[in-house]
């Protein structure tokens, strides 16, 4: 078996391996539920859209949402990538992991004016600007600070991208970016307005996207807005063209990066526009496939109608299931058991109906066995939280056959720091 899309997750001797390390031995020295990354699996994913943009103007920038932990973003400092931020604590993290300001894109609908001057002061690269009244605020925070502000626009192409819709956003009833139609009137209010640089277009249709034809759609009809823009005497340095490519979680045929970028790339030279830099924002597509999370069976309880295997894993640490019925593989990380495959939904300890993992997985385990919830690296960790004052996982970081710890486990007195009784 080998995790999906990745051989640097495999099994070796019967037990299932991160590059070089065995995963139980992780779990034996630092206890479950473990987060387990591979580096090499991030900069494999990283190098199919460093091939798709060889010899072009192009700047990869992580979109950090995705999995924020320190360790997870200076592996991307140091291969070269920016940052995609939604935050000013993003910020602060792209700062702390060895990140450039300089190289960090600022997108998201609630940019706050102290986030907008956070990032101002720090130096960022450009302001994907989601909203006319954003427009405003920002235009009158930089110039509040004697500076002005590098701007993109965020258009909404109103492209479906087959997804889920709580994960699609380039529609007209979601709530991201500036519709289509006034994305002409924008561009001029903002290159009026004097704390304000234009400086680029930008475009996100959604995530976990696995089809060509939604990214060749959007393409179409931004370069028709690049063509609009630039006759009104506005010149766009850049075109960012967002991030969404999906990974097979479960048999899904997302296209190679690089491969997907050939075909963009060939139509943005059909058009003209083959000189412009390019920015891209992947986030899912360089971690999710990276990481696995490891959990130990408590309990196996049968019954009439499901049998349940309760793991020491839950929703506070693999929120996806919970939140969008998604689906991870779940496998053991020893050889399989003498005993014979039962079906189970695997769930864990929180009290919530929605509190499982996997919704009938045949499985060959008994108590005190450890399991592999599989494409965990993304959006796992990042929206992990402390319901029923669950510490967060520890996460390791596998390097060849050196693992490092880049979290250690949450007590309950970190929870608790913060927090004061009355009187």
């Amino acid at each position: 078996m080998t995790h999906p899309g990745h051989p640097h997750i495999h099994r070796q001797g019967g037990e299932l391996h991160v590059e070089q390390v065995g995963v139980e031995r992780l779990a034996r020295e630092h206890g479950t539920p473990l987060f387990v990354y591979s580096k090499a699996a991030m900069l494999s994913a990283l190098a199919a859209y460093q091939r798709g943009f060889a010899g072009r103007k192009a700047r990869i920038c992580y979109a950090m949402k995705a999995n924020s932990s320190l360790g997870v973003l200076q592996v991307f400092a140091q291969a070269g990538c920016g940052f995609d931020i939604v935050s000013g604590g993003e910020l602060e993290r792209v700062l702390a992991a060895g990140g450039q300001a300089s190289h960090v894109i600022f997108s998201g609908v609630g940019k706050t004016r102290a986030e907008m001057a956070q990032a101002l002061r720090a130096g960022i690269g450009c302001f994907n600007v989601e909203s006319e009244s954003e427009l405003e605020v920002l235009d009158a925070v930089a110039r509040g600070l004697g500076l002005r502000a590098p701007v993109s626009i965020r258009v909404n192409p109103n492209v479906d991208a087959k997804t889920h819709p709580y994960i699609s956003t380039g529609l007209k009833g979601n709530k991201f970016g500036v519709a289509h139609e006034r994305t002409l009137a924008t561009y001029r209010r903002a290159a009026s307005l004097p704390g304000l640089e234009v400086v680029g277009i930008d475009c996100h249709i959604g995530s976990q996207i696995t089809e060509v034809d939604p990214y060749l759609d959007a393409m179409d009809r931004v370069l028709d807005l690049v063509d609009a823009v630039e006759a009104q005497g506005i010149r766009l340095r850049h075109i960012d063209f967002g991030g969404g490519l999906g990974i097979d979680y479960r048999g899904d045929t997302p296209p190679a990066a690089d491969a997907l970028w050939e075909q963009l790339l060939a139509k943005v030279d059909a058009r003209g526009y083959g000189d412009r830099e390019f920015m891209i924002e992947p986030g899912r597509s360089l971690v999710g496939n990276a990481g696995l999370c490891v959990t130990e069976v408590l309990y196996l309880k049968p019954g009439e109608q499901k049998n349940f295997c309760i793991v020491d894993a839950a929703m506070n640490d693999l929120p996806r299931p919970a939140m969008y019925e998604a689906y991870h593989g779940i496998v053991p990380v020893g050889p399989d058991g003498a005993s014979p495959a039962t079906t189970y939904d695997v769930v864990g300890p929180v009290c919530e109906s929605g509190d499982w993992l996997g919704r009938d997985r045949e499985l060959a385990v008994q108590p005190g066995q450890l399991l592999a919830v599989l494409s965990a690296g993304a959006y796992c960790m990042s929206m992990a939280s402390n319901y029923n004052t669950r510490g967060r996982a520890a996460e390791v970081l596998v390097d060849g056959s050196r693992a490092h710890l880049i979290r250690a486990r949450e007590s309950a007195q970190d929870q608790m720091r913060m927090e004061r009784l009355v009187g």
